[in-house]
């Protein structure tokens, strides 16, 4: 069966040339980089060479890079090694869109004493800058703010934020998960006190991350263990998974204008034609102001999760803007917190691109998504009730 993998931002395939930089640290250069002796030394220079290709990816010095597992324990790492500098300080602000990541870890803090302030979005998913300002206070301990959402690709106005969170004197963490790889940037020219990315999701393997610490930053250790990581992160390196993320970071550089033009015009040519041929359907967020590769769509009166089950019987791998895939009823929380209507909401498909993607399997969404949307539509009650209503007008 084609496939048609359109589902990047839960994770993109290993790029070859990754893959081929890793394998020899699984086999001949297996030696553990902190070991004195010269088989351990070779190994150290190659982390300490991938360290570099992920500063040069981010704007940063080499010494402000700390490896994690994921972009997951990246975000727990600053936002608990920031509360646990600022003992005194009990104040949480982040916004309602965020990546579970941050956004689940809300409720937690709320239990252990601390205040968390939400941030709300408007329609188009922007962050609302009057809200935040307001937010800001003297017992503020950290401001959490993703660059861009993983659902809608809308990106927010981060250096914005930043000089205001700057200008409390506030430490300011960004979840750049999605950003990297998609919109340039340059820590040296920025106000982000830390910045965390995922290997998989710029085609490095499962089982990386990054979290960027300015220098000066006050953080504590999230895993203490040993003197890797400057003392910032203890447990043995993961070296091949570094060695791949390093050459992953490389290759997204290069590859960075590829991304907004060729990937951006495929998936602005899948969202005209979606619209072109099929009613009642919304685009969720700013249309503009997003990610290159990500298109959010609602279809009006259907299941999402209906919708992707038919898709995956072609080959077509996307995803659902709604929880029901994991067995809730309700909209995904972004999209409630813009507000988008119930009837579209559960509707809701995130389409996803890379660089491997191509114009023709753009063409075999076209040619089956419409059918899809019309069946589920012709046993739909919603619908129904919507012609009527049509009819009656």
């Amino acid at each position: 069966m084609k496939t048609v993998y359109v589902d990047n931002n839960a994770t993109t395939k290993v790029a070859p040339e990754v893959l081929e930089a890793m394998l020899p640290y699984f086999t001949e250069l297996y030696g553990n980089p902190s070991s004195m002796h010269f088989f351990g030394g070779q190994v150290q220079k190659k982390v300490n060479e991938a360290r570099e290709q992920v500063a040069d990816f981010l704007g940063a010095d080499p010494s402000e890079i700390v490896f994690t597992s994921c972009g997951t324990e990246s975000d727990n790492a600053a936002i608990f090694g920031t509360l646990d500098s600022y003992p005194e300080k009990r104040h949480f602000v982040t916004s309602r869109v965020e990546h579970p990541a941050v956004l689940n870890v809300c409720p937690y803090l709320e239990r252990k004493g601390y205040r968390v302030t939400q941030v709300s979005v408007d329609r188009e998913g922007h962050l609302d800058l009057d809200e935040l300002k307001e937010s800001l206070r003297d017992e503020t301990a950290l401001v959490s703010i993703m660059y861009a959402n993983n659902e809608t690709g809308v990106i927010f106005p981060i250096e914005e934020i930043g000089e205001m969170v700057k200008s409390k004197g506030i430490p300011f963490h960004v979840d750049a998960v999605q950003a990297a790889g998609k919109i340039p940037l340059n820590m040296k020219k920025s106000t982000i006190d830390m910045l965390s990315i995922s290997g998989h999701k710029l085609h490095a393997p499962k089982g990386i991350g990054v979290l960027y610490i300015r220098k000066g930053t006050k953080f504590s250790p999230y895993i203490i263990g040993g003197h890797q990581e400057r003392g910032r992160r203890g447990g043995t390196e993961n070296v091949p998974y570094i060695i791949g993320l390093g050459k992953a970071c490389e290759l997204a550089k290069k590859n960075l204008e590829e991304e907004n033009t060729r990937v951006r015009a495929l998936r602005d040519y899948l969202e005209a034609k979606i619209l072109e041929k099929i009613p009642n359907t919304l685009v969720n967020g700013d249309r503009y102001n997003r990610l290159p590769n990500t298109l959010s769509v609602s279809f009006e009166y259907v299941e999402g999760e209906s919708i992707l089950l038919l898709l995956s019987d072609l080959g077509i791998c996307a995803s659902s803007g709604s929880a029901c895939t994991s067995g809730s009823l309700e909209p995904s929380h972004v999209l409630r917190a813009m507000g988008v209507p119930f009837t579209a909401a559960h509707g809701s498909i995130r389409f996803s691109l890379s660089i491997y993607n191509t114009k023709e399997e753009m063409d075999y969404i076209i040619e089956h998504l419409p059918p899809i949307i019309q069946k589920l539509r012709d046993i739909s009650p919603f619908w129904k009730d919507y012609l009527k209503s049509k009819i009656k007008d």
